[in-house]
């Protein structure tokens, strides 16, 4: 069993995918702070001052005037935390909008490379080795006569 497991690891796939939950782990803490730093403070300013986090509504039970949504949730009380849920989905469409740059992206790089590799490699600068070869022979031809 301990084999099995070994060649489990060993597989670039596992490896690829320990890389990506991590990566992804970092990339969500930086939608998070997007959405909490720069998208909730304008949408608040557009808004007019609401933070959309802290929406609720109270379903049944009793919740203290302006009281905050954790405050709502620790009273008890069935709430509807509309706001979260808004954020939730707006943090999905960040990080599907930023995959979706980063996929487009990687297959311009792909497509480009795919296009370079079909064209061959570049012509070099300067003379052809026929060109050149003729320059030599030219050179010790007028050596040969001078005149």
């Amino acid at each position: 069993m301990f084999n099995e497991f070994k060649t489990f690891i060993a597989r670039g796939n596992v490896i690829d995918l320990a890389v990506g939950i991590i990566i992804g782990a970092a990339f969500t803490a930086i939608v998070n702070s997007l959405v909490a730093d720069l998208i909730n403070p304008i949408l608040g300013l557009l808004t007019g001052g609401i933070d959309f986090t802290d929406q609720y509504i109270v379903l049944s039970g009793t919740v203290p005037d302006n009281a905050s949504l954790a405050a709502a949730r620790d009273s008890g009380a069935a709430i509807f935390a509309y706001g979260s849920f808004l954020m939730a989905v707006l943090n999905f469409l960040i990080v599907a909008w930023a995959v979706f740059l980063l996929v487009k992206g990687v297959n311009r790089v792909q497509r480009a490379a795919i296009r370079q590799k079909e064209e061959g490699p570049a012509a070099p600068a300067g003379p052809s080795q026929e060109e050149l070869l003729a320059q030599i022979r030219d050179l010790l031809a007028d050596r040969a006569n001078p005149v």
